[in-house]
């Protein structure tokens, strides 16, 4: 469990617990080596996710306090939906601390963050991804196969409270002192090349925006970490060129590398507030010049 930031005006800067791993829930048709555990960092307060995107369910294990029993299975909620990534929430009571996360699946890897908003000076927050289907690497040894792109969109949630419409409903007069409050909301754009000639990654996280007051975030920077034989990738996140605030990690899914997931953690990189900014995202993306690519992959050269 994590304290939460005081909330930032719009005057603001434009610009760990244990992990196990995103099972989603079926059999896959063709199983790969089952996938690493998610590391500490991104994981936070979330041990395991299942998320079936066909019947719109999502289970969610390890959040603290989101529900009895511990395990807590969340509802659909289309109203909270973000560009490319699909909402569920659970509050149990008008006085129970409100959860919202986001998931979506693509050629057999996902993704999902969840966030409890801020109660009693705290709250819960973390990140998960995960592959059920198939995995080859691109050929590397042929020219322009092993130089890949990726584009999407990118969901995050902030430590502090956002527009609270989604609460359900108190009495009048209840003290602000024990009133839950609902989780703030990032939405952005990401762009990732990764070279598996050198098996290295990289790219930004930029056009962020917090999305209940409309004010603009700075990107963060993905610098370049590395690509392992089982299609797993992690590095250091960074504003500029020398700034560490934090870590992302993911993994690649399908043919030739068709697709990945990820998620990143980064904190002390939003002013403004009166505490430190805490942040988990995650993105789940099409590689680009296939079927499924984003259209900033239209270029006039591939």
């Amino acid at each position: 469990m994590k304290r939460f930031w005081l909330g930032i005006t719009a005057a603001a800067v434009v610009s760990a617990c244990g992990g196990d791993t995103f099972n989603n829930s079926g059999t896959p048709e063709n199983p790969v080596a089952p996938t690493p555990t998610v590391p500490e960092a991104i994981a936070g307060d979330v041990t395991s996710v299942s998320y079936d995107q066909a019947n719109q369910t999502l289970t969610v294990t390890g959040s603290q306090l989101d529900n009895t029993p511990f395990e807590a299975v969340y509802t659909r909620n289309t109203a909270l939906d973000v560009p490319g990534y699909e909402a569920y929430t659970t509050q149990d009571g008008s006085l129970d601390r409100h959860f919202t996360a986001y998931a979506q699946e693509r050629d057999g890897v996902y993704a999902t963050v969840v966030g409890g908003g801020p109660q009693f000076n705290s709250v819960i927050m973390g990140a998960s991804f995960g592959r059920d289907g198939t995995y080859t690497a691109p050929d590397a040894s042929q020219d322009g196969l092993g130089l890949v792109s990726y584009a999407g969109n990118y969901v995050g949630i902030l430590n502090t409270e956002g527009d609270g419409n989604d609460l359900l409903p108190v009495t009048a007069g209840t003290s602000d002192d024990i009133r839950p409050t609902q989780i703030a909301e990032i939405t952005g754009v990401i762009f990732i090349n990764a070279d598996f000639a050198d098996n290295s990654i990289n790219g930004i996280v930029y056009d962020r925006v917090l999305a209940d007051s409309g004010t603009t975030l700075e990107d963060l920077s993905l610098f370049p970490g590395t690509i392992t034989a089982n299609g797993t990738f992690d590095g250091e996140v960074r504003l500029g060129s020398t700034q560490t605030v934090g870590t992302y990690a993911g993994i690649f899914g399908g043919t030739d590398a068709s697709a990945l997931a990820g998620a990143l953690n980064v904190s002390n990189h939003i002013s403004g507030g009166s505490g430190e900014a805490l942040e988990y995202g995650v993105f789940v993306l099409a590689q680009c010049g296939t079927a499924n690519a984003d259209a900033v992959c239209n270029q006039p050269q591939p």
